[in-house]
């Protein structure tokens, strides 16, 4: 019989005081007594026969009953087996020294059998524990993560550990869960241990609140109201947490997977498009440049042709820089690398574009005008292009347009800044996705949202990045930065 049958044998004996555990001893002792007369057994046999019996009611029963049954044993040995025979003589020292025997093997062994009961009992409860919780971890692992984990967490714990009542309170979604019966005002006992942030237990109630705690910081807090352990409370507080944590990873990565389809969808829809309007463009702007050839056409008849075909020109290039886009976005540019000369390239963008009546606000300040940088000649044009053009549509007029080359450390970084309306700060970064526009400033300036976009993912593909600082101060400032690709000539 293994140890963990015994020991729970033991305990249910002494679970109970009950008067037939009395009469089983009286009636062992007595059996002892008739067996020891009727054989003439000698004192010493009989006395440690009658401390078998001690240390087995100690063992079975405990002390108390150990300790009657004790008496009783001196009892018959005084009367039944030490001169003079069938007379009491509890002057004996004999029977006090037997007295003293029992009573202390009693002690002893009910002692010692208490703590082996406790512990097993222990040992029960913590393997029940165990179990309870791999079970939880085991059912954890199986939420459908399609689902808030609040509701399938609190049903989980209520049915695994029989508890009372179970509460979540999960801060990313800013929602409270329960199930059992709750008193009234507990509704927000979750989110009150939340806001909090620290633990508590409710002894007169049998409430454990925890706050539940990841790598990331808070995510929530689980109050339970039932008999179980505190370090059972702590160990499901920390497989909530890391259920709910694994819930917001997962959606996180499913609005990254529906982004990321969406974004792909978007530019197979702009790179067709583009493919498409790129004939038609090409045929009107030839059109109109014959017609201004044939000649024979008056004034106002001249500048209406001129405005088709400059504005065909600008449709091309717009649909260039959407077919660009989309190849950056897709990562299939092959990058051009050849050694180019930041200050004459921004003499050639400057001369390729019509701003010659405004070139007199342009500033252009070089640390060192030999500066190459190994970059793709052909996208840097167009990151300087769509930063000049910027900066003319949203500068106060009259105002100057400072366009700055200088080194850092490892890196060529290019400026460019304009005198114009601010950029709030909460729209500095997002202005560089695609098709976004500042909401103050979309509705009076026209414009797509695609150009600085371009820049981003043109920067990118040289390792490079960009970003922008605004204040009314000092105006807005564009940047761009090519890493360790830059050098002089020599």
């Amino acid at each position: 019989m293994g140890k963990r049958t015994v020991s729970g044998w033991i305990y249910r004996l002494r679970r109970h005081h009950h008067p037939g555990q009395y009469l089983a001893a009286c009636a062992a002792l007595a059996l002892l007594t008739y067996l020891g007369s009727i054989f003439r057994v000698n004192l010493t046999t009989v006395s440690f026969l009658y401390l078998l019996l001690v240390v087995s009611m100690a063992l079975f029963f405990g002390f108390w009953q150990a300790s009657i049954v004790s008496i009783l044993a001196v009892l018959c040995l005084d009367y039944f087996f030490i001169a003079p025979l069938y007379r009491f003589n509890i002057l004996d020292p004999q029977d006090w020294v037997a007295l003293g025997a029992f009573q202390i093997t009693a002690l002893v062994i009910s002692r010692l059998s208490a703590k082996e009961l406790r512990s097993a009992r222990e040992a029960a409860i913590h393997r029940a524990g165990m179990e309870q919780l791999y079970e939880l971890s085991r059912s954890s692992l199986l939420l459908d993560l399609h689902q808030p984990p609040g509701p399938q967490l609190v049903t989980l714990i209520q049915r695994i550990f029989a508890a009372q009542a179970v509460a979540l309170f999960d801060r990313n979604l800013e929602r409270q869960d329960r199930v059992g019966e709750w008193d009234s005002g507990e509704e927000d006992r979750a989110k009150i241990c939340f806001n909090r942030g620290f633990a508590e237990d409710d002894l007169q109630t049998a409430t454990a609140e925890r706050v539940l705690q990841t790598g990331n910081g808070f995510v929530g807090a689980l109050v339970v109201r039932g008999e179980i352990r505190p370090l059972v409370v702590d160990a499901c507080a920390s497989l909530a947490a890391i259920a709910i944590d694994r819930y917001q990873s997962f959606e996180k990565e499913e609005r990254a997977e529906s982004s990321r389809k969406g974004e792909e969808l978007r530019s197979a829809v702009m790179d067709s498009l583009a493919h498409e309007f790129k004939t038609p463009l090409t045929v009107i702007q030839t059109a109109s440049s014959g017609l201004l050839d044939l000649g024979g056409l008056v004034e106002p008849q001249k500048d209406l042709i001129a405005l088709i075909d400059d504005e065909a020109i600008r449709l091309t290039e717009l649909c260039t820089r959407l077919l660009k886009t989309a190849k950056l976005e897709a990562e299939q540019v092959d990058l051009e690398i050849d050694d180019v000369n930041i200050h004459e390239l921004i003499s050639e963008v400057l001369a390729a574009q019509n701003h010659s009546a405004d070139n007199s606000r342009l500033r252009v300040t070089a640390d060192d005008p030999a500066l190459t940088v190994r970059v793709d000649r052909a996208l840097l044009a167009m990151i300087l292009t769509q930063y000049i053009d910027n900066a003319f549509k949203y500068s106060t007029p009259n105002t100057p347009i400072e366009i700055t080359t200088r080194t850092s450390h490892a890196e060529v970084v290019i400026s460019v800044n304009n005198i114009g309306p601010t950029i709030p700060i909460e729209d500095r970064e997002r202005i560089f996705d695609r098709f976004y526009r500042s909401p103050d400033l979309k509705d009076s300036i026209p414009g797509t949202g695609i150009g600085l976009s371009v820049v981003r993912k043109a920067a990118e593909a040289h390792h490079g990045h960009v970003w922008v600082i605004s204040d009314e101060k000092e105006g807005t400032t564009f940047f761009v930065s090519l890493p360790t690709g830059a050098r002089r000539k020599s």
